[in-house]
């Protein structure tokens, strides 16, 4: 019997990885976010753990929304999370209104 994780991968389901299907982030990459010029502009704080900051990452700006914990005093980005394209924010923004209408409709 396969284990849980291979049995998603190979039914075209990454185990983890953004949802444009790009390759999840090798064990023991480094992410830098706890002070360091790498962390980009963080916009907004949805709630105490969650955020959403600007960054660059490999060369392009991209929009993270993030949750976070603490681990030894310091904020620590955590898996849930995702990450957008320029093009993807765009397409996300310029839908905002419809987003919004859906929310209250069905709220």
């Amino acid at each position: 019997m396969p284990k849980r994780g291979k049995e998603r991968e190979e039914d075209g389901n990454p185990s983890s990885g953004d949802s444009d299907g790009d390759a999840p982030a090798k064990k023991g990459a480094k992410r830098s976010f706890g002070g360091s010029s790498d962390d980009g502009v963080v916009v907004c704080e949805i709630s105490r753990n969650r955020r959403v900051s600007v960054r660059v990452w490999q060369g392009k700006p991209t929009v993270d929304i993030r949750e976070f914990y603490m681990k030894d005093g310091k904020q620590m980005p955590g898996k849930k999370g995702i990450s957008l394209s320029l093009d993807q924010w765009k397409i996300l923004r310029d839908n905002l209104e419809k987003i919004d209408k859906a929310v209250t409709e069905n709220s």
